[in-house]
């Protein structure tokens, strides 16, 4: 399962972070990749260093033109996808009574309308190929559970759950399948960005945040690994039947067992 030679991923937010981590598993692991950033250059340097079968596209996962345009060149260069990561989002720190509605619409326009428009996507390029395929969306552990301050964020991710599943349903005819990966707290940039913001919210020090917030119910109190959730999507990407379908996996150090 850890075999991807002659398989076409295509991963958003793959300029960094989880994206980009699991971008270089599958071409470590034999696939061609398209990694795919609202950040052109970085997308195009990233891929630059995951070697001849890479390539670097820009993609804003809310723009159905270029979601569009991607997925095409992608099919022209590396060929049709077989392995979808959506993986792009943002984070927004935020009570509810003081929460714009533009930043609503924009976090779930990235996180919602971006799987979906990237689901579809893909999905027409494996129905058309007829050889399958596994759609993993980006979810986090806030899929299953709440936190104060993140309203959109944990509405987006309870989202995906539903949209996985119905792609599972769907899919299963012509072997797409579908799950979502439910990472714990992963110490990228996101994260970081969170630390700061959520001291202030709560009145407490930035230790504080990480010791009693973020890790607070993990079995060990350690932060999972970009590793972690590389080896996940590696896992899930080669696996090779419907058996593991419309699932999501916790990977979260036991922060949330379902």
């Amino acid at each position: 399962m850890q075999d991807l030679s002659g398989k076409v991923a295509l991963v958003t937010g793959a300029a960094s972070g989880i994206g980009r981590a699991i971008a270089q598993a599958y071409a470590d692991a034999g696939a061609k990749v398209a990694v795919a950033d609202i950040a052109a250059d970085k997308a195009r340097d990233a891929a630059r260093s995951m070697g001849p079968d890479a390539i670097g596209l820009a993609m804003d996962v809310t723009d159905e033109d270029q979601v569009e345009e991607g997925f095409a060149q992608t099919a022209r260069e590396l060929g049709p996808v077989d392995i979808l990561v959506s993986n792009a989002g943002i984070q927004i720190i935020s009570p509810i009574v003081d929460l714009s509605y533009a930043d609503w619409k924009r976090m779930l326009a990235i996180h919602m309308d971006g799987a979906f428009l990237t689901t579809r996507a893909a999905m027409r390029q494996m129905i058309a190929a007829g050889r399958g395929g596994s759609i993993i969306l980006m979810g986090s552990a806030h899929s299953h559970v709440a936190s104060k301050f993140k309203a959109p964020y944990v509405a987006a991710k309870h989202g995906l759950l539903g949209l996985a599943r119905v792609i599972a349903k769907e899919g299963a005819a012509n072997g797409i399948r579908a799950n979502v990966i439910c990472p714990g707290f992963v110490r990228t940039p996101l994260v970081e960005k969170q630390i700061p913001e959520q001291a202030k919210e709560l009145g407490i020090s930035e230790e504080a945040v990480i010791r009693d917030v973020m890790l607070k119910d993990t079995v060990d109190g350690e932060f999972t690994t970009l590793e972690d959730i590389a080896d996940t999507a590696l896992f899930l990407a080669g696996f090779g039947s419907n058996a593991l379908t419309g699932q999501s996996l916790l990977v979260s150090h036991g922060w949330h067992m379902a």
